[in-house]
């Protein structure tokens, strides 16, 4: 075979490999667009929090806090904050 056959080849099998990545991941985007599509229209309660809220390890702040709790929770957050700065420091001396 001479080089510009090989070379040739090597171009065609580049572009199929090319096209077929950018067909395959086009057909990707579509088809998870699609099942969004699809649940957001057939489940209301999709991004809403339960009233009872979120286990521990995943737990959010609620942006409608009470403001009696507020306080509390504030005192509390700037603790365990303090805690794990202190900690880190103190694992982290140089």
């Amino acid at each position: 075979m001479e080089s510009s056959d090989l070379l040739n080849e090597g171009f065609t099998l580049m572009l199929f490999g090319v096209g077929f990545v950018f067909v395959f991941l086009t057909l990707l985007v579509i088809a998870t667009s699609l099942m969004s599509w699809i649940i957001i229209r057939y489940e209301k309660s999709v991004g809403v929090l339960p009233e009872e809220g979120i286990p521990a390890p995943t737990a959010v702040l609620s942006p409608h806090k009470h403001a009696h709790n507020t306080h509390t929770q504030d005192k509390s957050l700037i603790t365990v904050l303090s805690a794990a700065v202190h900690k880190y420091r103190s694992r982290n001396k140089k």
